[in-house]
């Protein structure tokens, strides 16, 4: 039976690695049925217009992130009101993935505290993390510079974070955070840039889609 994950990767035509390591081994589903999923799922699929670039784009990025629509509005929004300073000149579509990067959710898949976005989100839903030394359970949450995340001192040994220290010791975490494996630690260290976000989005076909 395949995952409802491995069909959201199908239905947008391209791998949004919901699944971690699983998506880089022969095993991936997209691998052995990239076609979009459905009885009509081998059938050619018109030329889209740039509504639905927009649109199918939009779906890519609220996927890979796991968040929902009115959720991706807010980010949206927060991203156009922001106005460039000296400090940051960032664009708008450049913002947007900043405030989904800086999710708590997301930072701990970052670190390497989890394979996945999705299992991320488990773990801090269920009260695994703090922040600043705070319990914090809200997968949302937006870290800041400077903020400290750690692994909850009686999560840590659970069977869950078992396996933690040695993967630890192979991933590389991005260079806006660092990452102490040794104390299960992570801090935000700068604001997110696009060049170390290397997203694979057209974000801008997002922002036109909005702007319409």
């Amino acid at each position: 039976m395949i995952d409802s994950k491995c069909k959201q990767c199908r239905a947008v035509g391209e791998k949004l690695f919901l699944k971690g390591e699983r998506c880089f081994t022969p095993k991936c589903a997209f691998i052995r049925r990239s076609y979009r999923p459905g009885v009509h799922g081998q059938a050619r699929r018109r030329a889209l217009s740039e509504f639905a670039l927009g649109l199918l784009e939009k779906q890519k990025v609220k996927r890979t992130y796991g968040v929902r629509e009115r959720q991706f509005k807010n980010y949206f929004e927060a991203a156009s009101l922001k106005k460039p300073s000296k400090v940051s000149a960032l664009k708008p579509a450049d913002l947007l993935l900043a405030g989904l990067e800086k999710r708590l959710d997301n930072v701990v898949y970052r670190l390497g505290f989890a394979f996945s976005r999705s299992v991320g989100r488990q773990l801090v839903s269920h009260g695994h993390f703090f922040v600043n030394g705070r319990r914090v359970s809200v997968p949302s949450y937006e870290v800041r510079v400077g903020d400290a995340i750690t692994v909850r001192p009686q999560s840590a040994k659970m069977k869950i974070f078992g396996d933690l220290k040695e993967s630890l010791k192979k991933h590389k975490a991005p260079a806006w955070l660092i990452m102490d494996a040794k104390n299960f630690e992570g801090k935000i260290k700068t604001e997110p840039t696009p060049e170390e976000i290397g997203s694979p989005f057209n974000v801008s076909l997002i922002i036109d889609h909005y702007s319409r």
